[in-house]
């Protein structure tokens, strides 16, 4: 069973764009169905854990806002900082699913139980993960994965009982 779910931000979380304003202010755009998965999730009693490349406060509010449990920026060695979690949590690798979209994740993605790719994923990442989605980056493919999740790890009653 899929105990902790380990997601990019950039690509995967929001559509992969940095927007820029002339104060040097940053902004992304979060999907609020991926929001409400990953919330439903985390009210389930298991794990979410954010691993990107990049720092961004807006990315720790966002994770705070939904209750992401283990919230880690500014990482080069994605797949280093995943077996820490799991050793901190005393869980499996294949007990984790994952999602990423470009050349960072490999890695990671090849090391867990069950990995996803937006639609948009790059072609390497496609290759190699067990399902690329039908949704692209920051359009609900962080749903799609955790709806797939729920369902091939017979929670689908837990899962709508949060909120129905």
């Amino acid at each position: 069973m899929i105990k902790l779910l380990v997601l990019d931000v950039d690509g995967c979380l929001t559509q992969g764009s940095v927007v820029y304003s002339s104060d040097s202010s940053e902004s992304k755009t979060f999907n609020i169905k991926d929001g409400l998965g990953i919330s439903t999730w985390v009210k389930m009693g298991l794990q979410v854990a954010i691993i990107t490349g990049r720092n961004s406060s807006i990315v720790q509010r966002r994770a705070e806002e939904l209750g992401v449990q283990h919230i880690h920026q500014g990482i080069k060695d994605k797949d280093r900082v995943l077996n820490e979690i799991i050793d901190t949590l005393g869980i499996k690798l294949f007990e984790v699913a994952a999602i990423g979209d470009d050349l960072n994740d490999y890695k990671m993605l090849n090391l867990v139980g069950r990995s996803f790719t937006p639609q948009n994923g790059v072609k390497y990442i496609q290759d190699c993960v067990d399902t690329t989605l039908s949704c692209k980056g920051g359009e609900g493919a962080v749903r799609e994965m955790i709806e797939i999740i729920v369902d091939e790890n017979d929670l689908r009653d837990k899962f709508l009982s949060v909120w129905i």
